[in-house]
């Protein structure tokens, strides 16, 4: 009788078991198949996952873990290398490209594809005036907003007071005497990078206001989009609501001061040009416009950069060969100035010729955004594989960067592999490419060369926990946040 029920229990168990595995684990991908099945192409090759919830918890655990990379790996052991794959991930179907010449094909096409961020990025990181409108007046408002801010002679105009901002920021790191959480003071930086060239002001009240809720903002990008107390995804959106109030009377203010022609000087803060702004019909941004923009800024700026810097400081203390030599060509930079000159020239900035190399290998590896987001306005057949409307489409940006077939021994940090190398078109695209590429790349890149510059010639890093586990979740980073020493070394 005993064994009878053994028998019986074990029974139930394997039935269960194949239910759940056999049944339930491919709902989704016969679900799709079935509703597809009169579509002319068929669905690229992949695995849709649980029901509801897809391959989420998978993604969760492979990006939290530290080994981002499975996630694809796992699909192209099972289904071959072809760079597109059918998936189920942030409550939407979804295909996933990591083929360069496809994903370029994705990014530069406005016509039957959007921006596609999951919930979470939309409610958190939404700026409508340059993402919930048609591609020409996203031209139109691309070329009256970002024009004014990149280009040699804008970011020049910026140069002074980011130097004087890193300066000091070492300088203040140094004199701690207790290890700093490198992540959060590369934000800090940046963020005050990002608060000058909005409001052309270090005005401490604006900084210590809007960053103490800029943590709550970003680490509610990619979280479950549960608007219930305790979630990440709502304690992003009271801090997204609360800096939109610090905002307002800072623009009103502003507005006032242009209406009564107050404004002097030729220099224009981001937060004039956004007040002038113009859409198709003639009008004026509203206020919600402006204040979405600022936020979106923060969200994609400072963030970013920050842990850009964070890394490239890493990746240099790491390889002290490599740092020898962005050294050396800085304290040459240095032995050719002119005794008169205090301070970097934007032509000093292209000499850093080893620099750029540094940085475009820590883009590479470090991957910031590991995917591109968008959304299929209609059917679209890619390499004989459909895309149906309505899908979300990745552009894997990590799986492309860290592919040996474009990058040889791609673990390996190695700034020299940029010498006289000629990139496939799409193969290396950190900041996206087409019209909705990232427009604060060139500022990025400006930011991490004046801040490498000083630390190279004056300061060491000394990590406590070296060999700190990573996190990618929300982004690539030391689970410690880079507890570290900043040590300022002596000048010979």
């Amino acid at each position: 009788m005993e064994m009878q029920r053994v028998y019986i229990s074990t029974a139930i168990f394997f039935t269960c078991y194949l239910f759940l595995n056999i049944f339930v684990r491919n709902f989704n991908g016969w679900y799709y198949h079935l509703k597809l099945r009169n579509k002319k192409y068929p669905l690229p090759h992949g695995d849709m996952g649980w029901p509801l919830i897809g391959n989420f918890l998978t993604f969760i655990k492979d990006f939290s873990s530290g080994q981002p990379d499975s996630f694809i790996t796992n699909l192209i052991l099972k289904y071959g290398k072809k760079g597109i794959y059918k998936t189920h991930i942030f409550g939407n179907p979804s295909i996933i490209i990591c083929e360069p010449k496809m994903c370029r094909k994705v990014l530069i096409d406005d016509v039957n594809f959007k921006f596609g961020y999951p919930k979470s990025v939309n409610e958190l990181a939404k700026c409508k005036v340059m993402t919930d409108v048609s591609s020409s007046e996203h031209n139109l408002l691309r070329r009256q907003i970002i024009a004014p801010l990149v280009g040699h002679k804008a970011l020049a105009i910026y140069l002074e007071r980011i130097e004087d901002i890193v300066i000091n920021s070492l300088e203040e790191l140094s004199s701690m005497k207790h290890p700093i959480e490198l992540l959060k003071e590369m934000k800090k930086v940046t963020f005050k990078t990002i608060i000058h060239v909005f409001f052309g002001s270090s005005n401490q009240d604006i900084i210590k206001n809007i960053g103490s809720l800029s943590n709550d903002l970003f680490n509610g990008l990619f979280s479950i989009s549960i608007n219930a107390p305790g979630f990440a995804f709502n304690k992003g959106l009271k801090a997204r609501k609360k800096i939109a109030k610090i905002v307002k009377p800072i623009v009103d203010e502003r507005r006032l001061m242009i209406k009564n022609g107050q404004q002097v000087g030729e220099k224009k803060d981001l937060i004039d040009i956004l007040l002038e702004v113009k859409d198709e019909n003639g009008r004026n941004l509203e206020d919600e416009d402006i204040s979405d923009f600022l936020i979106a800024l923060l969200v994609a700026g400072h963030e970013s950069t920050g842990t850009g810097l964070m890394w490239s400081i890493i990746y240099l203390t790491q390889h002290p060969h490599i740092l020898k030599k962005a050294k050396e060509e800085q304290e040459e930079i240095m032995r050719t100035r002119p005794a008169s000159q205090k301070q970097l020239s934007f032509s000093e900035i292209k000499q850093m010729v080893y620099l750029s190399h540094v940085i475009n290998e820590m883009l590479r590896c470090a991957n910031m955004a590991f995917s591109a987001f968008r959304e299929a306005t209609s059917d679209v057949v890619i390499n004989g594989y459909l895309i149906p409307k309505g899908w979300r489409v990745l552009v894997w940006l990590r799986a492309i960067h860290m592919d040996s077939e474009y990058y040889p021994n791609s673990e390996e940090f190695n700034p020299s592999r940029w010498d006289d190398y000629t990139v496939k078109a799409g193969s290396f695209i950190p900041f996206g490419v087409g019209s909705r590429s990232c427009p604060g790349a060139d500022l990025a890149k400006l930011e991490i060369s004046v801040f490498l510059h000083h630390f190279l010639l004056n300061y060491r890093l000394e990590r406590i926990n070296p060999k700190c586990p990573i996190t990618c979740l929300p982004v690539s980073m030391p689970i410690d946040n880079c507890l570290a020493k900043v040590i300022k070394v002596s000048c010979d």
